[in-house]
């Protein structure tokens, strides 16, 4: 339980990171070009489509490469 608790904060740390160093370089992960944002008087919707797909794809690159 406790190798597997620190290869998951080590995997968020790194994934953090990713993020971080993404914005910096002007890729906004939820603020894609395709992402829905529906805004009225009284509320917002949003939902971010291409994010989705996007994270999905490189999670399934992921798990297929552990895989192999």
């Amino acid at each position: 339980m406790g190798r597997f608790l620190l290869s998951a904060g080590i995997a968020l740390v790194a994934i953090g990171l990713a993020v971080m160093l993404a914005e910096r370089l002007g890729i906004r992960l939820g603020r894609l070009p395709g992402d829905i944002r529906i805004e009225g008087r009284r509320g917002a919707f949003y939902f971010p489509v291409v994010t989705c797909l996007l994270l999905s794809a490189v999670l399934s690159a992921i798990t297929w490469l552990f895989r192999r």
